[in-house]
């Protein structure tokens, strides 16, 4: 229980872990998707590659387009890519960043789905079991009046009668099966080869300190725009409620019941309206937020904090009667 929880805290700690995490779970819905999936190969000659290629492909492509929808640096990356300049200039190494990440990511569920078809056959036996030559193998049924080539595309239909009691089909589809395994074992040995390589060799060639700069700014973009739209959640939240009191505040009835007013709920009523005026920030109006968010958009403010990290504040110091300092907070 402790490490589901460890493993949960890990995935809801930042959006790149959110991602990780999304991608992970579409690469094993790829794999239950397949293992669930009811393969039936035409077993025709004209349909056979035709049928594979489409299995092997489609689903990896719509598996592609689905890590792009669900992956965040997506709406980031496209968010600083097509934003007006401002008062904030372009990192076209931020860019480019946020597009190797988002295309690694979603290119690990088409991957896993690939390599699944190649490491099961199935599908390698449905395209090539045509271009198999059957004289590697004895048993041909040659007894029904087919043509060859007839025959071997119904190699990958084990119900089909012509071989029955025949170990032919089963020959054929070892040996196919075996050039798939290697195919897909070949391509996984690759792809691990070469991000090994590329970890190794990467330092030699890159600036550590412009990787890390690079890193900040975009895992920057992510965070902001977040706070941006939590703020404007709570803005619309206490400016809704702000409408809401001010409708039944005007539909109220003019008769007013005269009783004497405590002073301490004036104050508490002082301190909620002070709280709920800095909520909102002053932008009381819908021409004022409008305005606001148009600004936000085609205006992003510069990355200077100084003004606000630096404003001055208020010191207290305690003195006794011959001015020798008690306590300060200076």
């Amino acid at each position: 229980m402790e490490r589901l929880k460890l493993v949960l805290q890990y995935f809801q700690s930042n959006s790149e872990s959110i991602s990780n995490g999304i991608c992970i779970i579409l690469a094993l819905v790829s794999v239950k998707l397949y293992t669930s999936f009811d393969f039936n190969c035409p077993c025709l000659p004209q349909y056979n590659k035709l049928y594979s290629l489409g299995v092997m492909i489609v689903p990896p492509i719509i598996l592609f387009f689905l890590g792009v929808l669900v992956n965040r640096h997506t709406g980031v990356m496209m968010d600083e890519w097509m934003r007006p300049t401002g008062n904030r200039s372009k990192n076209p190494a931020v860019v480019k960043y946020l597009f190797s990440a988002m295309l690694q990511r979603a290119l690990l569920a088409p991957m896993v789905w690939i390599l699944v078809t190649l490491l099961d056959g199935k599908i390698f036996i449905c395209a090539f079991s045509v271009s198999v030559d059957p004289a590697l193998f004895s048993g041909l049924p040659n007894s029904t009046g087919l043509e060859v080539i007839k025959i071997m595309a119904k190699v990958p239909c084990k119900e089909d009668v012509i071989f029955r009691n025949s170990s032919f089909r089963k020959a054929v589809s070892r040996y196919i099966r075996c050039y798939s395994q290697a195919v897909g074992w070949s391509i996984l040995l690759f792809l691990i080869v070469l991000g090994a390589m590329g970890r190794l060799i990467k330092p030699y060639f890159d600036d550590h300190a412009t990787g890390l700069q690079t890193r900040y700014w975009s895992n920057y973009l992510d965070v902001e725009q977040k706070l941006f739209d939590e703020t404007c959640v709570l803005h619309a939240r206490d400016f809704a409620r702000k409408c809401v009191v001010q409708f039944f505040e005007d539909m109220r009835e003019d008769a007013i019941l005269r009783l004497p007013h405590p002073p301490f709920i004036s104050n508490f009523q002082d301190e909620w309206e002070d709280e709920e005026e800095e909520r909102l920030h002053g932008v009381t109006k819908q021409e004022q937020v409008d305005q606001l968010l148009n600004k936000w958009y085609y205006s992003k403010p510069e990355l200077d904090v100084t003004r606000i990290a630096h404003r001055p504040r208020t010191c207290v110091t305690w003195k006794d009667r011959d001015g020798k300092t008690l306590y300060s907070d200076v």
